[in-house]
């Protein structure tokens, strides 16, 4: 009768513990309604992927990079992709057309909204890089590395449906959870 109640208390301990941590990580992901930034992105989609010379290349490879990062770094690879996407492809592409310009800035101003609210988690330490999300990154960096600047901005651009995809699917699912 004791040992019952003691592996009770240690099962219930156990199932708080988790429900404890699946919490902290449901804190670490941004609940955001991505309606504005995928129109945004797809009234301007054509005219950037048009300027794209390198159709046979990419740089965010869905099958391969994206699909495989597990929940605990998505926080991690949502972090880095940002700042992938706001410190180098937004200041990398150089574009004359106003229309565009807007659109490109409104989905910069939305991916900085999404690095401050990420901010409690990293100093919480909450924002977990394991060894596939520091991979999956430095894959996508090596990618666009291989580029010429302009052309990479391009691509990475035109890649950005991807990016948007993931980040929708990865937010929504588990901040529901």
């Amino acid at each position: 009768m004791k040992a019952q109640r003691v592996s009770l208390l240690l099962v219930a301990a156990v199932l708080f513990l988790c429900s404890v941590h699946a919490r902290g990580l449901r804190r670490c992901l941004v609940s955001m309604d991505m309606r504005h930034v995928v129109e945004s992105f797809q009234e301007i989609k054509k005219a950037i992927q048009a300027k794209d010379t390198f159709q046979n290349v990419t740089i965010l490879s869905t099958s391969e990079t994206l699909h495989r990062i597990k929940p605990l770094d998505v926080c991690c690879v949502t972090k880095n992709l940002l700042a992938f996407y706001v410190d180098k492809v937004f200041k990398d592409h150089q574009e004359l057309n106003p229309q565009i310009l807007r659109k490109l800035s409104s989905i910069a101003n939305f991916f900085l909204y999404m690095q401050k609210a990420l901010q409690p988690c990293q100093k919480q330490r909450q924002c977990h890089c394991g060894e596939e999300a520091t991979n999956a990154t430095r894959i996508i960096h090596d990618n666009y590395d291989q580029l010429e600047v302009r052309s990479a901005a391009i691509k990475s651009l035109g890649e950005l449906d991807v990016f948007l995809a993931w980040l929708d699917k990865n937010h929504q699912e588990n901040s529901a959870a």
